[in-house]
């Protein structure tokens, strides 16, 4: 965990980083995607990118369910809990909506352990190595949302942005490792987000509530310096990825700029349908409708807003349908501005 990352060596912590609820899902016979570029996709990421992977988990090993497993969640889409931190689909659901069939893969560890657990599956999914290159070839790797749990833990633990700016470089070189030993063994199609605006997320907003609006956004309403951080680690991960592309000329990797797509939100509201943007949809308690102690979907908090759709944040932490099918949008017009079909 991070509090243990902080106080080991470099090499420990390169390997146990990007921990929280990682997970690895793979999607196949996506026929329609990005115009038949891709027959799957495998997507590693948080709890912003899992389908029910955690729920799955819990049920196998701690037999303690996770706030997804119960209502309001997937009340919009799926009218039941799914395992999804939402009250819908994902932006990965999204992207991959043809799908036919979804294999999950979960665990609390780092991404080293989930590329491991991600190499074990793959002889269930192809019989020879040749095959498996091809498998991969032909799919799009989705790397990320990746590092947001670690920052935000450690905000939450109250640890001075100082010492969070030292992990950034740190989560960027373990990004690009795992993207290097993914192209190792064949991948050739790379969809890496940025972080998102964590300035505008509710559940800060409300540890850092404070009386000094110097802090926050005028426009907005959200805290700058978090919004602040949320783009040193956007930057950084821009210019990694430029390496990896001068190091790997014929593997395309595309950078998806959740930031801007998101700010744009905040920004002009309306345009997207939102009317309460700093507002957790399922949520109580203070200007921000969240409180850590009260999750979406654990009694007593079974209720959320009449219309999520007119909200940024489900609960808080992840965003509302609504949000993540403008999201996807916009980062499947980017996929598809920079990709060259590969042959199936």
């Amino acid at each position: 965990m991070l509090s243990m990352a902080i106080s080991s060596s470099c090499w420990l912590l390169k390997q146990r980083l990007v921990v929280g609820f990682l997970f690895v899902i793979v999607v196949t016979g996506i026929n329609p995607l990005a115009n038949g570029c891709f027959t799957s996709v495998f997507s590693f990421g948080d709890s912003l990118m899992d389908t029910g992977n955690l729920l799955e988990i819990s049920l196998s090993e701690s037999k303690k369910l996770p706030p997804s497993a119960f209502s309001p969640n997937g009340r919009t889409f799926f009218h039941r809990p799914t395992g999804r931190r939402c009250d819908g689909r994902l932006v990965i659901d999204f992207l991959a909506e043809a799908n036919i069939g979804i294999h999950d893969l979960n665990t609390d560890i780092s991404l080293g352990d989930e590329l491991n657990s991600f190499k074990d599956l793959l002889p269930s999914l192809c019989s020879t190595s040749s095959d498996c290159k091809m498998l991969l070839r032909n799919s799009l790797i989705v790397m990320g949302e990746i590092g947001g749990n670690d920052y935000r833990h450690a905000f939450e633990q109250g640890i001075k942005v100082e010492k969070i700016r030292q992990l950034v470089p740190l989560v960027v070189d373990v990004v690009a490792s795992a993207i290097n030993e993914l192209v190792e063994l064949g991948a050739v199609t790379f969809l890496v987000p940025g972080g998102f605006p964590i300035g505008c997320s509710p559940d800060l907003l409300t540890k850092f509530q404070g009386s000094n609006k110097d802090k926050y956004d005028p426009s907005t309403a959200c805290l700058t310096w978090l919004n602040q951080f949320s783009e040193h680690h956007n930057e950084l991960l821009r210019k990694e990825l430029g390496k990896l592309r001068n190091h790997h000329p014929d593997i395309n990797i595309v950078y998806a700029n959740y930031y801007n797509t998101t700010m744009r939100f905040y920004h002009s509201p309306k345009q997207f349908g939102f009317k309460e943007t700093l507002k957790a949809c399922c949520g109580t308690g203070g200007p921000y409708s969240y409180n850590s102690s009260r999750s979406c979907g654990y009694p007593p908090l079974k209720s959320s807003c009449n219309n999520p759709s007119s909200y940024i944040s489900w609960d808080g932490m992840h965003y509302t349908e609504a949000a993540n099918k403008w999201l996807a949008n916009a980062v499947f017009q980017e996929l598809m501005k920079a990709v060259t079909c590969v042959p199936h």
